[in-house]
């Protein structure tokens, strides 16, 4: 290793600086995020010969070019970055310029303690895009169809509960048949039953039920331009819905291939009931990763995850808080395995009941669980053996002593 570089990223330019081991400042740029700035790049750190490279990201177009191009990249946290500033600056001054001075110094003199950014298996890196976009899919669905009930609440709030969700295939049918009151008008048992039958209704409701619920709250008073006006906007919304559902649906479909093609899908899919769970293990192979590096140890795992609480120590004042710099989609995907589990397998009902004896909350109690999961997650994933219910010791000790 003859030198460094710290890579201050931007999305239009990139600032970078190489030092050598004694800190000595070999070269100096700005790139632009273009092919040519890449190459310029990758051709700069290679001809002075950078071991590896300081940067506040561990993933994307940047991190694709240095890898391929075999320069290791080091993965700094942006909150680690924000701490180291003060060791090179009194002043509390920030710039692009000074941030590549400051991983570079990182990479320099704490290279042991960060990790080398390794990527995935291409696998691994079409479900992150697959499941990532799926989510933010459905948060914009979650969006339109808040706008939606919004609007109807304020002229008609029984167009939004004549099904249990606003945002369903065949209520969003309905909405785009019957937009106002107006529309409904003629709408008896034999045209509801007749819809119902079109569109697969796989409810209990029945047809007068479900008119029944049309007539029950109450309705607003708007003359004929605004009737129209909110006409048109229901219909604008429920086709922004339309399109996201049928995105999403497709989206899931595509997941669901790529999960039952990875080799890690096994082990994460033994840690789910049903077979047919697809989103939550599919998201835990993306962002786990493929690399055993990335994760040391189970703590480490934990850490990322969310489910470990950060400790504070000073003097004989000790708590602990809500770790919030964490992998907040890991995060997500852990919670909803702890609290599905805790219905179906007794030792997780066990853990969570015990931990909500001791004081904690719902959400506490399920980190609680969720971190005993990540614990046992680590193991099979880093051994690459699916979970198996007789082989895990404190289930079957619980099962025991039930008798």
């Amino acid at each position: 290793m003859t030198a460094v570089a710290g890579l201050d990223w931007a999305t239009e330019k990139h600032d970078v600086l190489i030092c050598d081991l004694a800190g000595r400042k070999l070269a100096e740029r700005i790139v632009t995020h273009t092919e040519a700035g890449m190459r310029e790049l990758c051709e700069l750190l290679i001809a002075h010969q950078v071991a590896h490279v300081a940067i506040e990201r561990p993933d994307g177009l940047l991190i694709d070019r240095l890898s391929a191009a075999g320069i290791a990249v080091m993965a700094i946290h942006p909150n680690q970055v924000k701490a180291a500033r003060p060791r090179f600056s009194a002043a509390g001054g920030k710039s692009d310029r000074f941030d590549a001075m400051v991983l570079c110094e990182l990479a320099r003199t704490d290279a042991h303690r960060f990790r080398i950014a390794k990527p995935d298996t291409d696998a691994t890196r079409a479900l992150r895009s697959q499941t990532r976009s799926r989510e933010d899919l459905v948060e914009q669905k979650v969006a339109a169809a808040n706008q939606l009930k919004a609007q109807l609440d304020a002229f008609w709030p029984a167009g939004a509960c004549v099904f249990a969700d606003l945002a369903s295939p065949i209520s969003l049918a309905f909405l785009a048949r019957h937009p106002t009151p107006a529309d409904c008008r003629g709408l008896g048992p034999a045209r509801m039953g007749a819809f119902l039958k079109r569109h697969s209704y796989s409810g209990r409701t029945t047809p007068q039920q479900l008119l029944a619920r049309l007539t029950g709250p109450a309705t607003g008073r708007t003359g004929p331009l605004e009737t129209q006006a909110r006409r048109q906007v229901v219909l604008a919304l429920v086709t922004v819905l339309q399109a996201l559902v049928t995105q999403i649906t497709e989206l899931t479909r595509q997941i669901t291939q790529t999960l039952h093609d990875h080799p890690a899908a096994p082990v994460f899919r033994s840690f789910f009931t049903s077979t047919k769970t697809t989103i939550c293990p599919a998201t835990l192979i993306a962002e786990i990763g493929d690399s055993l590096a990335r994760y040391p140890d189970r703590d480490a795992l934990c850490s990322d995850a969310g489910m470990a609480p950060v400790a504070i120590e000073s003097g004989k004042h000790q708590h602990a808080v809500f770790r919030r710099a964490c992998d907040k989609r890991l995060r997500k995907a852990i919670s909803v395995l702890a609290d599905a589990s805790r219905h179906t397998n007794p030792w997780a009902n066990d853990v969570y009941t015990r931990a909500r004896a001791r004081g904690q909350d719902h959400p506490r109690a399920i980190r609680t669980l969720g971190r005993a999961w990540t614990r046992i997650l680590w193991t099979c994933w880093t051994t690459n053996t699916p979970y198996q219910p007789a082989q895990h010791r404190a289930l079957q000790q619980l099962l025991a002593t039930r008798g």
